[in-house]
């Protein structure tokens, strides 16, 4: 799916808020996937780059907004397939992706138990990340609250804005994250808070549909609402 020039998410990898979105950026002839989605979507993530004309040498780098495994279940395999790609982290988030570190577990019950059979292949960053630097055009910025080391990434030639799983879209209305997967909920309110004083056409988010229109004054729009709760 076209969402801008430039910009694309792959449909094949991504369903709606059931797992989290795919994309794919180009900035300069350069090619940066942002999230790999689940276990088993490297081989439809390759296949799309290919639908669209390019190598898969083309890709440069693989950006991770945060650890939870629908964003990194099909990082080390997606390495595999992309030869000159490195693999991009906040450092917040690099001991947990790598196994160094155990992953936090969610709050509800139902979910802990479930997260011991969702664990992604562990694997090393090749970059860290923090906040200001910048990676395929697009500039990093740390949002902690849902993982330490959580991150939304602006295109500032597209004025369009990657926000992970910090804020949501359904189509209707933008929302955070679920409280029982954040990490820290007070953080997520303040990174919320960061995201809503940025100036953007479009939001991208980890899960949910693409906000074209408006996307700025719906963010100031919500955390308004956050503050008066």
């Amino acid at each position: 799916m076209k969402i801008l020039e430039g910009i694309y998410r792959v449909d094949e990898a991504s369903n709606n808020l059931a797992h989290s979105n795919v994309y794919l950026v180009i900035n300069d002839g350069e090619l940066a996937v942002i999230d790999t989605g689940t276990a088993g979507n490297a081989k439809k993530t390759a296949a799309f780059i290919q639908k669209l004309g390019y190598k898969l040498a083309d890709v440069t780098v693989i950006i991770i907004t945060h650890f939870h495994v629908d964003h990194t279940g099909s990082a080390k395999q997606l390495k595999i397939l992309l030869p000159n790609a490195k693999i991009a982290v906040h450092e917040a988030d690099a001991q947990y992706v790598s196994g160094e570190q155990p992953l936090p577990k969610p709050k509800n019950l139902f979910f802990r138990v479930a997260s011991s059979f969702l664990n992604h292949e562990p694997f090393q960053a090749d970059i860290q990340l923090k906040e200001g630097d910048t990676i395929a055009g697009l500039k990093v910025i740390h949002t902690p609250g849902h993982t330490p080391g959580s991150i939304a990434l602006m295109d500032s030639k597209r004025r369009a804005l990657f926000v992970g799983d910090t804020l949501r879209f359904d189509g209707k209305i933008v929302t955070g994250a679920p409280e029982r997967f954040t990490w820290d909920k007070n953080k997520a309110e303040e990174s919320i808070a960061k995201i809503s004083a940025l100036e953007f056409d479009v939001m991208l988010p980890g899960h949910g549909e693409p906000l074209e229109v408006g996307a700025s004054e719906a963010v100031k729009k919500f955390y308004q609402g956050l503050k008066q709760a």
